[in-house]
């Protein structure tokens, strides 16, 4: 016999658990994820950054919402998601120039060498810094929204891969696991699998690419001090920052990928450590370990929230790129306004609130789901 609630949500990692902790409380939630652990994907996988200067500005503005929320979020827990910790942008003038935002200083080279001593003079010629910005405790802040989605009354239901979804009267009938669920909205929150659950649901894909992005902790004979910025290329060759007395590691790829559990290539972590050895005095000695996680996108390279406009109650929350964290607790408070107002038929909200505003920053660049 089907389990009924007002919202299911498909996919245990950051946005789907976001969701969940900002719905619980407000509707009858369930939440579905394919693997035995949440977040086992991308959300395990991330670099724990929160730039308000990367990525277009749709994401930034986003990302500056997903700051507010969490600094307040941060006032009642015991320990706390954000930590000061900022961002440098290196290479050469152009490269900068371009990749720079409105929330990035430039910087001399000196004060650059001065922020990040292991760099070595002469491997660059200009450089940017952005003090907005912030380290994440990935592990805690998603277990504050499991621990708070099921105190408030939701259900989290690991190892359930759906494997059947349709519509049925007002609302949807899924399969997942050996349990079946009935929900007024089926939310797609599945990550790299998210045009899949769309195809199962018999809903139009909206041709979602998975990335791949490979990082590694490397063992090092000179650690960064404490406070050391977050440092990357302006060419997206290379990120590298602090990691305790080790250092996290990027060659920054982006390789189209079809869905599914990751794993790093020969030679990737090789020939990054190669080239950061020349350009850096940090003296990579080996690896401890290293991952590769999947950044899902739209053609546009903005996130996807909002209904279906061909499939009632279908709410799409997926396409965040690298920028799951850095958007998750805005994209979650609109998809909850959404969701709810949905439920209640009093349709999309218009007020003046912060969902408004993120709702506009989103709207401003696509004017329909399937744009």
């Amino acid at each position: 016999m089907a389990a009924h609630y007002d919202v299911l949500i498909v996919g245990g990692g950051i946005a789907g658990l976001s969701l969940a902790s900002a719905l619980a409380g407000r509707c009858s939630v369930a939440l579905v994820e394919a693997e035995q652990e949440l977040a086992y994907h991308t959300s395990s996988r991330s670099a724990r950054q929160l730039i308000p200067s990367y990525g277009p500005p749709v994401v930034q503005e986003l990302t500056v919402r997903t700051l507010e929320l969490l600094a307040a979020r941060d006032q009642e827990l015991p320990e706390p998601v954000l930590t000061p910790r900022s961002f440098m942008l290196i290479g050469s003038e152009p490269e900068v120039a371009s990749e720079a935002s409105g929330h990035m200083q430039p910087i001399t080279v000196d004060r650059a060498l001065e922020l990040c001593p292991a760099l070595l003079p002469g491997t660059f010629t200009a450089a940017g810094l952005d003090t907005g910005s912030f380290g994440c405790n990935a592990p805690v802040l998603l277990e504050d929204h499991r621990k708070s989605a099921l105190a408030a009354g939701a259900d989290i239901i690991a190892g359930a891969r759906v494997h059947s979804a349709q519509r049925l009267g007002s609302g949807w009938q899924v399969g997942a696991g050996a349990e079946g669920f009935e929900a007024g909205v089926l939310v797609n929150a599945a990550g790299a699998w998210a045009d899949e659950l769309a195809v199962i649901s018999g809903v139009e894909k909206l041709g979602l690419q998975p990335y791949r992005r490979t990082a590694a902790i490397a063992a090092v004979e000179r650690p960064l001090p404490e406070g050391s910025p977050m440092v990357a290329a302006a060419d997206n060759t290379f990120y590298f920052r602090r990691d305790g007395d080790d250092v996290l590691i990027s060659p920054s790829e982006s390789v189209p990928s079809g869905p599914e559990d990751a794993r790093p290539r020969p030679g990737d972590v090789e020939r990054l450590v190669e080239k950061l050895n020349s350009i850096t005095g940090l003296g990579i000695t080996h690896i401890r370990r290293a991952w590769t996680g999947l950044r899902t996108e739209a053609a546009d390279g903005v996130p996807v929230a909002g209904f279906d406009a061909e499939a009632a109650g279908f709410y799409w929350l997926a396409g965040q790129g690298g920028y799951g964290f850095q958007t998750s607790a805005a994209l979650a408070e609109l998809a909850a306004t959404q969701i709810l107002a949905g439920q209640s038929g009093r349709g999309d909200t218009g007020g003046a609130g912060p969902e408004s505003r993120t709702a506009h920053a989103l709207a401003a660049t696509r004017w329909s789901i399937r744009r």
